[in-house]
């Protein structure tokens, strides 16, 4: 009786069909992809193959592929006054300069660092300039304005000189010593300073007088 009862414990164990592991879920088929995806993009960068593939990488900025090159900011080109936009020539020499100032400024009963600052500012010591509105020389006389003071030649650094020193004392002598018209006067015309009755609102002129003001030792 037992052994039947074992044979039909056997027989039953045989005979049942064997169970089926569950099976486990799977990862998605697009997220492994984005991973592998990722994976390879990681390795691409840390190699330093450049940018990722994807725009939603890990990495937004690709890494560098040599060292920082560090570029200085160039400085901006100067721009050539505006009273003397041609002067094909050298300034004059420190010593021939200085003469002419003195010789000038004590005719006129000027300081000779005012005619000093006007000649540098219009012409920049160079007696063949040229402005763009056809002022001459050294103190860049306008022909009609040379023509009435008796120059004959505008380029000749002494009549130049001597003619822009007697110049700069009449309108002086006409603004009754405010330099800053005198100089408004020189730079953008009497008529207009006379409209105007006071510095008129031009920037060149503004920056002119500032310029040549700043010059001074008075």
């Amino acid at each position: 009786m037992r052994t039947c009862a074992c044979l039909l414990f056997c027989f039953t164990l045989v005979a049942q069909p064997p169970q089926k592991e569950k099976p486990q879920p799977s990862m998605p088929e697009a997220m492994a992809a984005s991973i592998a995806k990722q994976k390879a993009s990681v390795r691409r960068q840390i190699a330093g193959e450049g940018e990722s593939d994807s725009p939603h990488s890990w990495f937004t900025t690709p890494w560098p592929r040599a060292p920082f090159e560090i570029v200085a900011p160039q400085a901006p080109t100067p721009e050539p006054s505006s009273s003397s936009l041609q002067a094909p020539c050298d300034p004059l020499p420190q010593s021939d300069v200085d003469g002419l100032i003195r010789d000038a400024s004590s005719r006129q009963g000027l300081k000779e660092d005012l005619v000093r600052a006007v000649m540098q500012r219009e012409s920049g010591f160079r007696p063949c300039a040229v402005s763009a509105k056809g002022a001459q020389g050294l103190m860049q006389i306008m022909p009609a304005t040379a023509a009435e003071l008796g120059v004959k030649n505008p380029f000749d650094p002494g009549e130049n000189v001597h003619a822009g020193a007697r110049l700069l004392k009449q309108l002086i002598e006409r603004y009754k010593g405010n330099l800053e018209l005198a100089l408004s006067a020189y730079n953008a015309g009497a008529g207009r300073v006379d409209r105007e009755g006071a510095v008129p609102d031009i920037p060149e002129t503004r920056d002119y007088i500032r310029d040549i003001l700043g010059k001074l030792s008075y």
